[in-house]
């Protein structure tokens, strides 16, 4: 609380202080940001972390204060970078310096570290210090994110880091708390390189302590779990820049989050999301390093879910259409358009990981704190080979694969369980044929089989539960209310969710029939009837009203052209005709 109120403060003086000294970034097309805003706000945020450490008895011991010098030679190189802004080599080059010196003082006193540990520390400094500057995209953004990452190594790794750096971490998630009442949309204050730059600086440092600490491979999977977000943006960023042939060091509004919003999220929606994001890898991490690989399944879901939302945010225009320019020049453009549309080889991989998550959860929720789990384990490790070719052969012969993610629904649902139930019997009659059945459980496959429904039709759709979701409430949709909640009135709401070019959003139905008032079809409610329209506009914040039926006339339809004239809410009809 005191970080968050000493950030706060600082920010009010540090933003009056820039615009005076003119320290303000200026709107530019491969920036985000509409108006000119102040910067320098990392002041402020290292001035919350200062005030929340001082009172704290051991927070400045030997490691806290390399950490905490860490961090000031990163903030002083990114004021200069403010500055005078430096190539992206130049950046590269200094946070890469600033790791080394990291990494020679925390191993100085401790046990020596080998040449491989010691590069691999440094590499992930690096990146991750890059990653939390290129996250800071879109207002308040890099703040949530990066303090939802801070407060979860501290929850995680508390044990391993110690109380100084612990309290480090909780005074940085403060400082950046109290940072966010400036920045938060639409931003009155930016944090500008001085302050991402010293933010990933600790993020980065803590993590390579509590892992090596740790000295387990659980502990590195809970730490990039923890800082999922900015990881995958970076990641995410790259890869595409490079499938398109563009620089990946020239700035661009190319982003997760620039994508969702190109996708029909609101600005705040797509933050909010990218947050959410965050807390979920933060509660995969903390499960990871607090219990071991037995959580595994909740990180290998989670990490499905990171892997939909990229191929779905991938598949967002935001090159001019050269989204894969680079592949289309190379002469294996013809094998790889083959290899990825015509045999759906990422879905084949996307269904390999899934059945085996899914049977291993299987086992764990069987046996979970059985005296036999090890044993059954056996059997799994032995048998999952058998039990992945006799399932993806189901599955295909089902015709799982020649069916679309972005209109899967109910109609594909006989597809599932066709493939399902054929490949569960598969797999049970290979495990009596080849083991006897010896060492496997009947109940195993009954639950693995739900568990991969589940997720087999979890993952189909989720790309038009995304667009469903950016549909609701987007800033670029026009909020309609549909006159008739019949046949026709369904078929519009259907088709408005559907189709993004359209950029409507239904928001209500009104109807003459009295049976259907607060009712929701299609997750549309009906708000009443013609004499209630007045206040459905105003409460509904209606832009465009549409008559579903033509039998919709008369005084009625004259009543309510009259209260949207009043209004100014245009009125249109729907035809349908076959020419």
């Amino acid at each position: 609380m005191l970080s968050a109120i000493v950030a706060l403060a600082v920010g009010a003086i540090v933003r009056r202080v820039a615009v005076q000294l003119d320290a303000v970034v200026p709107t530019r097309p491969d920036r985000w940001h509409q108006h000119p805003t102040p910067t320098f706000g990392g002041i402020a945020i290292l001035s919350g972390l200062v005030g929340g450490c001082i009172f704290q008895n051991g927070t400045f011991s030997a490691l806290p204060l390399i950490v905490f010098a860490t961090a000031v030679a990163l903030f002083a190189a990114g004021w200069y970078d403010d500055v005078r802004p430096m190539s992206a080599l130049t950046k590269t080059v200094t946070s890469l310096a600033v790791a080394a010196f990291f990494v020679f003082s925390f191993f100085y006193n401790a046990a020596p570290a080998s040449a491989a540990l010691s590069l691999l520390a440094i590499i992930w400094f690096g990146g991750l210090v890059n990653a939390v500057n290129l996250l800071d995209n879109m207002d308040g953004l890099a703040a949530g994110v990066t303090a939802i990452a801070a407060g979860g190594l501290a929850l995680a790794f508390h044990a391993e880091l110690g109380p100084g750096l612990t309290v480090m971490l909780i005074a940085l998630a403060g400082a950046l708390v109290g940072f966010l009442g400036w920045n938060r949309s639409p931003a009155k204050l930016f944090m500008g390189n001085c302050g991402s730059l010293a933010i990933g600086g600790i993020l980065a440092s803590c993590a390579i302590i509590a892992v090596i600490r740790a000295h387990t491979v659980s502990a590195a999977i809970a730490a990039i779990l923890i800082l999922i977000v900015p990881l995958f943006d970076t990641s995410f960023v790259v890869v595409l820049r490079r499938l398109a042939g563009r620089s990946t060091t020239r700035g661009n509004i190319d982003h997760t989050s620039h994508r969702l919003v190109s996708a029909g999220f609101s600005d705040a929606k797509a933050v909010l999301l990218l947050y959410l994001s965050g807390v979920g890898g933060g509660v995969a991490g903390f499960l990871i390093a607090r219990w071991g690989m037995s959580t595994w399944p909740v990180a290998g879901i989670f990490t499905l879910g990171v892997l939909i939302l990229g191929l779905y945010l991938a598949r967002v225009p935001a090159y001019g259409g050269r989204e894969f320019g680079a592949l289309q020049e190379t002469s294996l453009a013809p094998f790889l358009s083959d290899l990825t549309f015509r045999w759906h080889a990422m879905e084949v991989l996307l269904d390999l990981v899934l059945i085996t998550i899914c049977y291993y959860s299987a086992y764990r929720l069987r046996f979970d704190g059985d005296a036999d789990l090890t044993v059954f384990l056996g059997t799994f490790s032995r048998s999952l080979p058998v039990v992945l070719g006799c399932k993806l052969a189901a599955l295909y012969a089902s015709g799982l694969y020649s069916r679309r993610w972005s209109t899967f629904g109910l109609h594909d649902l006989a597809t599932v369980l066709r493939g399902v139930g054929a490949g569960s019997t598969l797999s049970v009659l290979a495990a009596a044929w080849l083991y006897k059945f010896v060492g496997f459980s009947r109940s195993v496959f009954i639950i693995d089989a739900v568990l991969l429904t589940i997720a087999i039709i979890g993952t189909r759709l989720s790309f038009r539960l995304i667009e469903r979701v950016a549909a609701r409430g987007s800033s670029r949709r026009r909020r309609v209310l549909i006159y008739g909640a019949g046949a026709r009135g369904q078929l519009l709401v259907r088709e408005m969710l559907a189709n993004p070019a359209w950029k409507l959003d239904p928001v209500a139905f009104i109807d003459d029939d009295a049976a259907k008032r607060s009712q929701r079809i299609l997750g549309v409610p009906v708000r009443g009837c013609v004499d209630d329209l007045l206040d459905v506009l105003a409460k509904c914040s209606v832009q465009e009203v549409l008559l579903s039926s033509p039998s919709i006339n008369g005084s009625n339809e004259a009543t309510l052209r009259e209260v949207c004239s009043r209004q100014d809410v245009p009125v249109r009809r729907l035809y349908l005709e076959i020419q």
